[in-house]
């Protein structure tokens, strides 16, 4: 993993799999410092459509500003006319390109760039017009070759050709405000830009937002200019598509894919039905009664009064706003980065939900498939639960990650298992063989008269095979295996863990073992307090230490900055 702002290395032994641009690292009150990140893989080699934005609380102007410090400041020549090159004083090695070092900014480069059409022209003219595009050696977009001048111009090249999904965790200002605002660039793409999310936060952002009351209906449904179209994911993934591994995952841009899990944000401050919540789906009925009460439909009858009571008492438990964590895959190497919307503690939750994410999670932890974690801490530990506001403080977070790493020591303790089985089954093989020899001498005996009976060594080869079984002989015998007997010799019997195990919960793993060592969790969405002398990250981040040391779960976790760019 390496971090551009900080400049730490990468993870040894892996060569990087995603790029995540951080736009935005706060949660408010700051309208420039709102939740927005970039992600890439980097088999795409930024090709165009192949960045996805989750979340864009804050999107345009953050690139802007990103560009402004990475760009050369005049990377064009002052003379437009002097925009050619002649064939004798600079000729690309391959024909087609060549790049000029930039004498103003050591860290940049201008590329000259002649389309296949020019070519022709070269052998009747000396001087071939040229098209210049500028590249920047440093900072996020370092390698990506920009058509503009201006850093304004080239940020809008990335949000018209780069960006082609906004993956959304849920409605809130603070994560859709500037998509909504940047969609007055949007009419020179050439395709509509996808917004992917639950169907809750569609119909949220659909009904309003994009209702030509609060803003203009740019979508292509319910009449709507077409600038948007709504992408409608599923819960869970979406089983009917792919297979193996990929079952589940739908592919939102070139060369990444995703899983979404709905979370819980905090609960409505009245009591009322929250419309699109699918909270209160897992309460009082099961889910399949749920599911046959949606589809049925309501005609008139003695029946339809019971089934509308089943939807309205369905939607009405637990008024809980939802989010997403998505997972989202690079579809060329399997690898996988988990981003959390906001979020609160299952722990305080009304409608817990966050532990089949890290269910999901901890067995692409165990294999080694996971690259790092991306969830909010909006709070250091002077805040009050009953002042979270659906969010999360470190003492919370370090509490859900001791779930997190319980439920990764069951994943590789399984794999132990299984591990030794396959090797106890070879020995059972064996030893079967062996025990069914030994319980039928009158096969015994013939063999050993084909071999030649009296002599020494067959004497004492029959003498063997009929000693009382040994311990894997009994275990054959009774049906079950004795104590340890899959264990590997120079091993301890492993306990048998479960999911909800205290021990685990209270020390995050078996002693000595640390879980989650290796795994980058960045922390995202920190509020800032606006006082004087108050660092939100630093003392959220002392906060975690301070917890970490004492649960000893292994995390490295790292501070999000604005402009930062982690490599996973």
């Amino acid at each position: 993993m390496k971090d551009d702002e900080e400049g730490s290395g990468e993870s040894p032994g892996k060569s990087p799999t995603f790029q995540v641009i951080v736009l935005g690292s706060g949660g408010g009150p700051r309208e420039d410092n709102v939740t927005g990140l970039l992600v890439r893989s980097i088999a795409k080699n930024w090709a165009r459509g192949s960045v996805l934005a989750v979340d864009a609380g804050i999107h345009l102007a953050a690139i802007v500003r990103i560009l402004e410090n990475s760009l050369p400041p005049k990377p064009f020549p002052e003379n437009p006319q002097s925009s050619t090159v002649t064939r004798e004083r600079r000729k690309p090695s391959n024909g087609t390109n060549a790049t000029l070092s930039n004498p103003t900014s050591p860290r940049s480069s201008v590329r000259i760039c002649r389309n296949d059409g020019e070519m022709d022209k070269l052998r009747a003219t000396s001087e071939v017009p040229t098209q210049l595009t500028i590249s920047t050696k440093e900072g996020p977009f370092a390698g990506l070759e920009f058509p503009h001048e201006s850093a304004r111009a080239n940020a809008a090249f990335i949000t018209r050709e780069m960006v082609s999904t906004y993956l959304i965790t849920h409605p809130h200002l603070d994560h859709i405000s500037g998509f909504v605002v940047n969609t007055a660039s949007l009419q020179e793409t050439s395709r509509p830009k996808r917004v992917a999310a639950l169907p809750s936060t569609i119909d949220a952002i659909k009904r309003h937002i994009f209702n030509d009351i609060i803003w203009p209906n740019l979508s292509d449904e319910n009449g709507g200019v077409g600038l948007i179209t709504y992408t409608r994911l599923t819960e869970a993934g979406n089983a009917a598509l792919e297979v193996g591994e990929s079952r589940g995952y739908v592919e939102v841009c070139d060369g990444l894919s995703v899983k979404s899990w709905s979370i819980s944000h905090g609960h409505c401050m009245k009591a009322h039905s929250h419309r699109g919540s699918s909270a209160g789906l897992h309460t009082e009925m099961s889910a399949a009664t749920t599911a046959a009460a949606a589809r049925e439909p309501l005609s008139p009858g003695p029946d339809s009064d019971r089934l509308m009571a089943a939807r309205t008492h369905t939607l009405e438990k637990p008024c809980v706003y939802d989010s997403t964590a998505f997972f989202i895959k690079d579809v060329a190497s399997g690898r996988e980065v988990l981003i959390f919307g906001d979020v609160e503690p299952d722990s305080l939750s009304l409608s817990p939900r966050t532990a089949s994410v890290w269910a999901e999670a901890a067995s692409k932890i165990a294999s080694g498939m996971l690259a790092g974690i991306f969830i909010e801490c909006s709070f250091d530990d002077s805040q009050s639960d009953q002042t979270l506001f659906g969010h999360l403080a470190p003492r919370h977070l370090i509490e859900e990650l001791k779930v997190l790493a319980g439920k990764v020591e069951v994943c590789r303790h399984t794999k132990r298992k299984r591990k030794r089985q396959s090797i106890g089954l070879k020995l059972c093989h064996d030893a079967e063989a062996r025990y069914r020899r030994a319980r039928n001498p009158h096969r015994t005996a013939r063999r050993s008269q084909e071999r030649g009976v009296g002599t020494p060594d067959s004497t004492q080869a029959d003498s063997d095979r009929t000693k009382e079984p040994n311990a894997i002989d009994e275990w054959i015998a009774l049906g079950s295996p004795p104590e340890g007997i899959l264990n590997d010799s120079n091993e301890s019997p492993k306990p048998t863990y479960a999911a909800s195990s205290p021990s685990i919960h209270e020390r995050g793993g078996s002693s000595g073992s640390r879980p989650l060592e290796d795994l980058p969790i960045v922390i995202i969405h920190m509020k800032d307090t606006l006082r004087d002398g108050h660092d939100a990250g630093r003392n959220i981040l002392e906060c975690l230490r301070n917890h970490e040391a004492e649960a000893g779960l292994g995390c490295n976790f790292i501070i999000s900055k604005t402009g930062a760019s982690f490599w996973l």
